[in-house]
């Protein structure tokens, strides 16, 4: 399993992380352990996790179970210090926290997060969400940052990052991410750290795949430049590009597409051709598209981990097969082309 070294050189990662939003309802504690054991047993030393998760369907009364999954497993093997460990502090959303968050907020949420990790520190602490929202998950076709509040935003990053400055100094928190965010917000949370002496953002989540390529022009820019390292979510986008799911007409029972209509906004008339774009060069070049999908995210310059899940062992050793793979010119070629022939598709 490559490495990439990430906040300054302070982490050393795995190219491949896993995910684990499945942990809870998809997935048994038993099987998210087995989840864990294997990656570990295959190079993988990265795990990545929300106070929200799991996910599908996203309840208040799931609220915070694959945290307490994983500080079992942390409790039961004593091997903590084997993985790299993020999570994420929710933000605005009806189902679990409505007021978001804010510094006071956080302090607290850190502190449970511990408690259900049953750990002294997290690694890398996340906002899920910026506060004065997001183009992320389709909404980038109503986002509208000029509804937003220059002061109100100031206030609130600074009122965040006191606090994390005192979990950073209290040892609670090592590295500081964002998640779904852009190229200014990262880059003022980036200028309030250096104000304030604080945590810099040393890793931003967002989504990115062959299907979903928004990092490529702003963002990447900003993380060549200032040395921040994208962690990919949904580098298969939610599962299209296995095709498993054949132009739409079929949606295997427990599969992503049974839980969540649509795919969050993913399966457009638009995406099946594009889709089938990139099933075709993984078959002309006797690649599995699965282990094509992983290597090209993990090829990217700017890319500091990519995140994959998995609901049975299979679909786990499978997406491994992806770690140390490169792509022939030829292919990375073709890619080019299908990108340029079906642009954000979704």
């Amino acid at each position: 399993m490559r490495m990439n070294t990430i906040a300054g050189g302070a982490l050393t990662v795995s190219e491949l992380c896993l995910g684990s939003m499945t942990w809870g309802t998809q997935n048994t504690e038993a099987e998210g352990h087995a989840q864990i054991d294997m990656a570990l047993d295959l190079g993988i030393n990265f795990i990545d996790t929300a106070e929200m998760y799991p996910t599908n369907p996203l309840s208040k009364d799931h609220y915070g179970t694959t945290e307490r999954i994983i500080g079992n497993w942390f409790a039961r093997t004593g091997r903590r210090d084997d993985v790299v460990l993020a999570t994420k502090v929710t933000g605005p959303s009806a189902t679990v926290r409505e007021e978001g968050y804010d510094g006071e907020i956080i302090r607290q949420t850190v502190e449970d997060s511990l408690r259900r990790l049953q750990t002294d520190y997290i690694d890398i602490y996340q906002t899920h969400w910026p506060q004065r929202g997001s183009y992320h998950f389709r909404q980038n076709w109503k986002y509208a940052p000029w509804e937003q509040d220059p002061v109100e935003t100031d206030d609130l990053m600074r009122d965040v990052m006191e606090t994390l400055t005192d979990l950073r100094d209290a040892g609670k928190i090592r590295h500081f991410g964002v998640s779904n965010d852009t190229a200014w917000g990262t880059a003022k949370w980036l200028q309030i750290a250096r104000e304030m002496g604080g945590p810099e953002v040393v890793t931003i989540q967002n989504e990115y795949s062959l299907l979903c390529r928004l990092f490529d022009t702003d963002l990447a820019e900003l993380c060549m430049h200032e040395g921040v390292r994208c962690i990919a979510y949904s580098p298969l986008a939610a599962g299209l590009l296995t095709g498993k799911y054949e132009g739409g007409t079929t949606v295997p029972e427990g599969s992503r597409m049974s839980h969540v209509a649509n795919l969050g906004g993913r399966t457009t008339d638009r995406v099946w051709p594009a889709i089938d774009a990139y099933l075709g060069i993984a078959e002309k070049h006797g690649l599995d598209p699965v282990q094509m999908a992983l290597a090209f995210v993990t090829s990217r310059p700017f890319m500091g981990t990519a995140i994959f899940g998995a609901t049975k062992p299979d679909h786990l050793e499978r997406a491994l097969g992806a770690a140390d793979m490169t792509l022939s010119d030829e292919v990375l070629a073709e890619i080019e082309t299908a990108h340029k022939a079906h642009p954000m598709p979704y």
